[in-house]
C-alpha cells in the first residue's frame, strides 16, 4: 500500500493529483462535447461558421464557470456538514476507559486538546489509593497465593530459617498492600 511504503503525506498528495487529473478529464470531455455539438448543429441546422464559433465560445464559458464554482460548492457543502456535525456531536463515554484510535479533539479548561494524533492512545480512569495519591489502579483484587519452600536438613536448621522466612513474608505482604 502506498501509505505504508511512502507515508501518509505522499498518499495525500497523490490523492490530490488524482483529483486534479479527474477534473482535467471532465473539462476535456466537456470541451469535446461542446465542439462536437456545435459542428453537428452547423451541419444539421445549416448554421454559419460564425454561429458555430459563437456556440463553442458559449460552451467554453459555461464549462469555465462550472469549473470555477465547483470548489465553491464543495466548500459550502463541507461547511454545512461541519456545522451539522458540530451541533449534533457524537458522544462516546469513557468512564471505564477506552482507546482513541484516530485524531480527536476534546475540550480542556482553556481551549482544545488533541489525542490520538500519533496513533492509538489509552484513556484510563484514575482512583485515589489508601495513601491519598491519584493514579491508575490495577484490575486485580483477586486472591494472591505466596509459596515459600524451605529446605532444611534437620529441625534445628528449620528453626534457624524461621527469621528469614518471616522477613520474606513481611516483604511480600508490604508489596501487596502498596499495589492495592
Amino acid at each position: 500500500m502506498a501509505g505504508d511504503l511512502f507515508g501518509n503525506t505522499f498518499r495525500d498528495e497523490l490523492s490530490d493529483v488524482n483529483d486534479e487529473l479527474g477534473r482535467i478529464s471532465d473539462l476535456a470531455q466537456g470541451v469535446a462535447s461542446a465542439v462536437s455539438r456545435a459542428f453537428r448543429g452547423a451541419v444539421t441546422d445549416g448554421k454559419s461558421f460564425r454561429s458555430v464559433l459563437s456556440d463553442i465560445a458559449n460552451a467554453f464559458a459555461d464549462i469555465a464557470l462550472k469549473a470555477a464554482f465547483k470548489p465553491l460548492g464543495t466548500l459550502v457543502g463541507g461547511l454545512v456538514e461541519n456545522l451539522f456535525t458540530a451541533t449534533n456531536p457524537t458522544v462516546a463515554p469513557f468512564a471505564k476507559g477506552g482507546v482513541i484510535a484516530a485524531p480527536s479533539y476534546f475540550p480542556l479548561g482553556q481551549g482544545l486538546g488533541l489525542a490520538g494524533e500519533a496513533g492509538p492512545e489509552a484513556i484510563m480512569p484514575l482512583q485515589r489509593g489508601p495513601d491519598g495519591r491519584l493514579g491508575v489502579t490495577g484490575g486485580g483484587g483477586g486472591v494472591v497465593n505466596v509459596t515459600f519452600n524451605v529446605t532444611a536438613s534437620d529441625a534445628r536448621s528449620f528453626a534457624a530459617s524461621e527469621a528469614e522466612v518471616s522477613a520474606m513474608l513481611l516483604r511480600a505482604v508490604r508489596r501487596g498492600s502498596r499495589s492495592t
